[in-house]
């Protein structure tokens, strides 16, 4: 499943003919079928038997986990204790097979919900003990039920978070398993990873490529046993043979051309790393012991504490994104307004099926880091289809090109970001020229971009110049705090700086331009 919960049917006539030509005797079979997994995972072991694959020689995961689904969707089709005892049913029937997983405490969904690092670690330490608990009220001891649990953590383009975090995950899975009686257990235990569906762009989505590679590497390094790489078009809708080709060699040229499955723990020994994996550790603890001591994780769920908890996260990472202090290159920064060239098929829109009634709650907000300013591009996008052009902005560059190239530069990129042009000579080195360059660019709304020093010489004519020509707003690129007294007085409506909100900003900028 994916984006709108598009997939095959778990029909096992479905799943015959999807598998087709797959050698089930030698490729491991992950499922992701949601509430539906235990259909899906009977339709497997249906085809397995009829290929004549005995149990010792079935390699895959079922990877139920109705906690996270229950997050994800805000609904499952059993009521949690319900749902709960299958999953302890689906550990038993996985027990003869070595090499099956049947359930998955998967860190994805709460990563892409907003959950810091810290808050992935302990929302999928709460969830390996909540399925724990329900194994052995099934009779299923910690010792047996461990290594039929995958653990999944997110990799993203903080190489360095991580690593940490899959080295951290391993430290904290050995931990609970002690307190539970089955450390030995934890060595048995599939850690896997896959590429943040958060990080992903719709704009400019080549540059995907390059997150996923990153986190890919990252994770290998970190000790992911196997990593699931999302197509570079995942944010926009199906991918197609090449962006799956794409993410499939991901894997082979960082395996065989730059060697990482060739060294066992190439962080190890990092002062930085281990350090940075001992305070993440730490922190995901105390989280953990917090949920714990409110109830578990599916309390939190029906409490909501859990969804506010990470609402307030998301919030804070959307705020560092909007200001500039967490780029996103071909987002954010250095976007880029021509065609992207690429074409998929949309996703599917989502459909929440009126059977999953047995529990409710308030779902998690699934949340990319881009949306807002892909909101932004999107409206310039209806607005340039309704009056044939893209809206723009008049750069008046004051003063020489070396003077005012760094500004102007600048500015160019925060309107980009907001799919708005900016037009205008190198350099104008007079108001008079500024005033009149305006005039003829049949632009509405005006920008100043200099150094300060060029400011106090031409910047508060400059702006009663545009005014007069006809500006029905002019900005200034920069917060030049001694002139902004008298470039207000001038006519000047505002001022774009680093560090401001950028999608605040842009957002005032389109509804002077008539754009939303």
């Amino acid at each position: 499943a994916a984006p709108g919960w598009s997939g095959v049917s778990y029909e096992q006539a479905v799943m015959a003919r999807a598998l087709d030509g797959v050698l089930l005797d030698a490729a491991p079979i992950a499922l992701v079928a949601g509430e539906y997994t235990p259909d899906a995972a009977g339709s497997l072991m249906a085809l397995w038997r009829a290929a004549g694959v005995t149990e010792d020689r079935r390699r895959g995961a079922f990877n139920y986990d109705p906690l996270a689904t229950l997050a994800a969707t805000g609904a499952l089709y059993h009521a949690v204790p319900k749902a709960l005892e299958i999953a302890a049913g689906l550990i038993g029937t996985a027990r003869p097979m070595p090499g099956v997983t049947a359930l998955r405490a998967n860190g994805h969904v709460w990563h892409l919900g907003g959950a810091t690092e810290a808050q992935e670690l302990a929302l999928v330490l709460a969830s390996l003990v909540t399925y724990l608990r329900a194994a052995e009220a099934a009779g299923i001891a910690p010792s047996e039920a461990l290594p039929n649990i995958a653990v999944t953590l997110t990799a993203d383009p903080d190489q360095f978070l991580t690593i940490a975090k899959l080295r951290a995950a391993r430290r904290l899975v050995w931990r609970l398993a002690e307190a539970c009686g089955a450390g030995d257990a934890t060595a048995r235990v599939a850690f896997t990873a896959e590429t943040s569906a958060r990080m992903m762009a719709e704009r400019d989505p080549w540059v995907n490529m390059l997150r996923t590679t990153i986190a890919t590497a990252a994770a290998g390094m970190g000790g992911a046993d196997a990593v699931t790489v999302l197509p570079f078009t995942w944010a926009l809708g199906r991918p197609d043979a090449f962006a799956r080709r794409i993410a499939r060699n991901t894997h082979h040229v960082l395996l065989e051309e730059a060697g990482l499955g060739r060294v066992a723990d190439p962080a190890g020994g990092s002062w930085y790393v281990e350090r940075l994996t001992s305070g993440l550790a730490s922190k995901a603890w105390e989280l953990f012991k917090a949920i714990e001591a409110s109830g578990g994780l599916a309390a939190g769920l029906i409490s909501g504490s859990i969804q506010d908890d990470l609402a307030r996260s998301q919030a804070a990472r959307a705020r560092l994104i909007a200001t500039g202090r967490a780029a996103l290159t071909g987002t954010s920064a250095f976007p880029r307004l021509a065609d992207d060239g690429v074409t998929v098929e949309r996703w599917p829109a989502e459909v929440l099926s009126a059977e999953l009634n047995g529990a409710r709650v308030r779902p998690l907000a699934l949340r990319r880091d881009g949306v807002d300013f892909e909101a932004l591009r999107d409206a310039a996008d209806r607005y340039k289809a309704r009056a044939g052009a893209a809206p723009r902005i008049f750069l008046a560059a004051l003063g020489p090109l070396a003077v005012n190239a760094a500004r102007s530069t600048w500015i160019r990129n925060l309107l980009a970001a907001g799919g708005i042009e900016g037009t205008g000579g190198d350099s104008y080195l007079t108001s008079a020229d500024a005033g009149h360059a305006f005039a003829q660019s049949g632009a509405t709304v005006a920008c100043l971009t200099s150094a300060d020093d060029v400011y106090a010489e031409i910047g508060e004519a400059t702006a009663s110049l545009l005014k007069s020509a006809g500006a029905q707003r002019v900005y200034v690129a920069g917060q030049p705090k001694d002139l902004m007294d008298a470039l207000n007085v001038a006519g000047v409506d505002g001022y774009l700086y680093a560090g401001m909100d950028a999608v605040s900003a842009l957002q005032s900028i389109q509804q002077a331009l008539s754009v939303s």
